[in-house]
């Protein structure tokens, strides 16, 4: 969509979260099967392995095979398989089918382009929402007859904070992920009765590799050296001046999918380090 950009190195968190590979919420998943899109980095990435720690069969699926590849070495000895699935999410009916059988679902894959409205490109636009609202539904409506079927399932969507304020030159991003949050909550009432949860994780700025890519589009947008958008655009509002590591979402995403979490449905656990709370 954007030509390539030179990667820059996000700054180190002064504080870090939990160290990878080190689950702290207990969940059992043996015998479950789940599905995770944008599963060869970053936030999928976690979530696939830390789904695979807990016992269940993983399909990863993302359109990345080199990633992929990387990820089932990694995931290799853990208690859960992990299958690999080469899928691009723009590919609506494949999506619904890749997750029939499932019973828990993490909507992850995202993509984003930073640009003013009137120079955001319309093509752009329409393939931000089919890959992170359209496919989710497919996903869903793929997912749930089996869900339904066994009484228990576990949606989660990976929403962001941008699902609950908007930021300026993402239009296409902020709208997709208020309409997750939405579909989230329609879910949610409808699977109820049913046994099915159905809610959203909100982080902010995630130490990922569309973080990275997101520097050099707000340098531009913003005005300011590269060196200095993590400081006064990312974390500007956060009261916590770190990046999120992608473990600990995994690790919201965890809990969410155990029994100690039942009763939560309909809901946006917010990871913002106090953005909202302004």
């Amino acid at each position: 969509m954007t030509a390539p950009r030179t990667p820059r190195t996000v700054p180190p968190s002064p504080a870090p979260g939990p160290a990878p590979g080190a689950p702290a919420v207990p969940l059992d998943l043996a015998g479950r099967t789940a599905l995770v899109t944008g599963a060869a980095g970053g936030i999928g990435r976690a979530c696939a392995l830390r789904l695979a720690a807990a016992g269940a069969g993983v399909r990863a699926v993302d359109r990345d095979a080199e990633g992929l590849r990387r990820l089932a070495e990694r995931a290799q000895g853990l208690p859960g398989a992990l299958e690999p699935v080469h899928l691009d999410l723009t590919d609506l009916d494949a999506a619904e089918r890749a997750a029939a059988g499932t019973d828990v679902l993490v909507n992850n894959a995202g993509l984003q382009l930073v640009r003013p409205v009137q120079e955001f490109p319309p093509e752009v636009f329409r393939t931000v929402l089919t890959v992170m609202l359209e496919a989710p539904f497919r996903l869903v409506r793929g997912a749930l007859p089996h869900m339904y079927g066994r009484g228990w399932g576990r949606i989660v969507n990976i929403s962001s904070v941008h699902g609950l304020r908007a930021s300026a030159y993402k239009s296409a991003y902020v709208s997709a992920k208020h309409g997750l949050e939405g579909l989230s909550k329609v879910v949610a009432l409808e699977g109820a009765a049913h046994g099915v949860t159905s809610n959203c994780v909100n982080p902010a700025y995630v130490r990922t590799p569309l973080v990275e890519r997101q520097i050099a589009d707000q340098s531009e947008a913003h005005g300011i050296p590269a060196d200095r958008v993590v400081s006064e655009i990312m974390l500007a509002d956060a009261a916590v001046k770190r990046l999120i590591e992608p473990e600990e979402v995994a690790e919201a995403v965890a809990y969410l999918c155990g029994p100690q979490a039942s009763f939560v449905t309909g809901a946006s656990l917010v990871m913002d380090g106090g953005w909202t709370a302004h």
